[in-house]
């Protein structure tokens, strides 16, 4: 099971009190087509150009006084190069992230560390024809090179901010993140060095990345923080107790990665998957394959539950975090165009107040067997 680094201090609001209070309230404003303040917009599903069903949800990221309105579910660009055995040819690539742009996923994720640097320019050459019509995060903070570690000088900053603008063919970066907190640096002197890249016109907005709610009320202090990006799926839920009152107070977004626990809670490893040849989940415990054999019940479960509502496991992952928190971004990442038409259509779907207490009652009963991570990674997020 997951385990909590930090008591329940680092957020008073317990998580049942929480859930029950956001998801009804989430879910009531859903209807009426304006969530909390956060922009959404839901019609009915499109046909258009033999391109199936469009994305065609909005959502809000951080304050109505400076917001980043982007589509309801990202497209996330590591898995191209980063962390998943073999990784398809560059063309097919730049062809995928181009769909996704054409069924109105209009926000795309990458990393200078991811690859590194040739994510970014796949990601900087796929949108460069419709660079004003998207929106691009990207990030930094990790040393490249060398013992690697983490580096957020401001000097690093700014050369990273550079390098990332040439690599994405742009201008301007939308969302800047925090790869990982560095110890060595403190928050401040983060916020306060990328709100002068955001004075600058470098950077439209600030991010950061696997933080405590004390980390962003000192960060937000500098300078507003935008969104916090985390992992977040029905295995790793650690944000709701931590963070997600602080961002609802402060009016930042949240952007779920890994919605999927890696690719386990879409039904695509089993404890025979082979993840020790150039895939990261390969070292990490909950991929073990006595772990992985015991998770996969989830997956059963998710199926099941699935099954009249013409639900897959993954749209189910996906239409729970929209369902219930409206200040949420989804970030699945997919290397298959079945799959990113699988997960866009997520957002068709809403998920009732009943059905939510449902599937998460079935997995809560389940379990979920190793951490996600090993024991450096783990030293590298904040709870």
């Amino acid at each position: 099971m997951e385990k909590h680094t930090e008591n329940q201090k680092t957020n008073p609001t317990m998580r049942r009190d929480f859930l029950k209070a956001t998801t009804l309230l989430g879910l009531g404003t859903i209807a009426a087509g304006t969530v909390m303040g956060h922009a959404v917009t839901s019609q009915s599903p499109e046909k258009g150009d033999g391109k199936g069903t469009i994305l065609n949800q909005k959502r809000r990221l951080g304050s109505k006084m400076n917001p980043l309105v982007v589509s309801a579910i990202q497209l996330g660009c590591m898995g191209m190069h980063t962390g998943r055995g073999i990784h398809p040819d560059h063309k097919s690539m730049v062809k995928l992230i181009r769909e996704a742009a054409e069924r109105g996923c209009d926000f795309f994720d990458t990393a200078e560390v991811y690859g590194p640097y040739v994510n970014e320019e796949l990601v900087g050459e796929a949108l460069a024809p419709i660079r004003n019509q998207v929106a691009i995060s990207t990030k930094f903070g990790f040393k490249i090179g060398g013992t690697g570690g983490l580096d957020s000088s401001p000097e690093n900053i700014r050369k990273v901010v550079d390098q990332s603008l040439k690599r994405l063919r742009t201008d301007r970066i939308d969302l800047f993140y925090q790869h990982r907190v560095d110890p060595n640096m403190p928050v401040e002197d983060v916020a306060g060095t990328v709100k002068d890249l955001i004075k600058a016109g470098k950077v439209l907005h600030f991010g950061l990345s696997e933080v405590k709610a004390e980390t962003i009320r000192r960060a937000h202090a500098v300078c507003p923080v935008t969104a916090v990006q985390s992992e977040y799926s029905f295995m790793t839920r650690l944000p709701e107790d931590f963070i997600f009152s602080t961002l609802q107070e402060l009016e930042i977004g949240f952007v779920a990665y890994s919605p999927l626990c890696r690719g386990l809670l879409g039904g695509n490893l089993t404890e025979y998957s082979d993840l020790n040849t150039n895939d990261i989940r390969g070292a990490w415990p909950r991929f073990q394959p006595q772990a992985i054999k015991s998770n996969i019940r989830i997956v059963e479960a998710l199926n099941e539950f699935g099954k009249t509502r013409g639900m897959t496991s993954s749209q189910i992952c996906l239409s729970w975090m929209l369902s219930k928190y409206p200040f949420i971004v989804p970030l699945p990442g997919t290397t298959k165009l079945s799959h990113l038409e699988e997960d866009l259509r997520a957002a068709d779907f809403t998920l009732t107040q009943a059905e939510i207490n449902e599937i998460e009652s079935k997995i809560e009963k389940i379990g979920v067997v190793g951490d996600r991570y090993d024991a450096l990674q783990q030293s590298r997020v904040e709870y």
